[in-house]
């Protein structure tokens, strides 16, 4: 199971990534598992010291019988001290970024995040990348209709 950001290649560059774990209950583990996760409008904020995911929408499994399930509440992410204090102070000096969910995947039997320290693209930017992923796609396209002949 992997679930991918589709937007985050085009809105975000990124520059320091970290793989990190969630915390969840067990119906939000079940539903994960079967690919049921929203990363699309998610974020990370630093609350009180710990970096919690914030927007990100996890519908409840149907077989559970659960009371009061938020799908979009916060969840806290695992990290180290170093790497909360090596992401605080990125975030903290200069530019404008911000962090981004990029993934979320199993990993033996845990389920984890990747997180990545980004900066936003702006609209010149994201039309350049378009065009380049349309050069590529068509060069593509040229070298499979080449080796046919």
């Amino acid at each position: 199971m992997a679930v991918i950001n589709r937007l985050f290649k085009r809105d975000y560059e990124a520059v320091d990534t970290f793989d990190v774990g969630m915390v969840l209950n067990g119906p939000e583990v079940k539903s994960v598992r079967l690919g049921n996760i929203r990363l699309e409008s998610a974020f990370g904020k630093i609350i009180n010291g710990e970096i919690y995911l914030i927007n990100s929408e996890i519908p409840l499994y149907r077989f559970a019988k659960v009371e009061n399930y938020e799908p979009a509440r916060k969840r806290k992410l695992l990290l180290n001290k170093k790497e909360i204090l090596k992401i605080f102070t990125k975030l903290n000096t200069g530019g404008r970024l911000t962090l981004i969910p990029v993934a979320c995947y199993n990993k033996g039997r845990r389920i984890k995040l990747s997180l990545a320290v980004a900066r936003g693209r702006g609209e010149i930017a994201k039309k350049k990348l378009e065009r380049l992923e349309d050069i590529k796609r068509e060069e593509k396209k040229d070298m499979k209709e080449f080796m046919k002949s």
